[in-house]
């Protein structure tokens, strides 16, 4: 499956969960489309750099800090759209987590 498609069902999916998330406020396909392509990119460079400088509270944790990075990173996000609003950080931490179990569904869904 290449990027621009990935892009286009994490846009479903973040409609699907704003739409579950009374927290979360998505003003169109537009802004999610944006969304999830910030959030891709913000994936890529900053979730890494943050991963390796948190290693010790990761291992600390027992992984369980990577929950507050994968947040961080949907607020970062989130921040940078003007068209989508988080209410707090634990509708962040919802968001996330079903933003995660959709994907993957939608994602075994689209390989079939």
């Amino acid at each position: 499956m290449n990027f621009l498609s990935r892009i286009f069902l994490s846009s479903v999916g973040v409609m699907l969960s704003a739409y579950l998330l009374e927290g979360v406020y998505v003003k169109g396909f537009w802004s999610a489309l944006l969304f999830s392509f910030l959030l891709s990119i913000l994936n890529y460079t900053i979730k890494p750099l943050l991963i390796i400088l948190t290693v010790p509270l990761t291992v600390f944790t027992l992984g369980l800090f990577l929950f507050f990075i994968n947040t961080l990173i949907i607020m970062i996000a989130a921040g940078l759209v003007g068209g989508l609003i988080i209410d707090s950080f634990g509708w962040a931490f919802l968001f996330s987590l079903l933003l995660s179990v959709i994907n993957t569904l939608i994602f075994d869904i689209a390989k079939r």
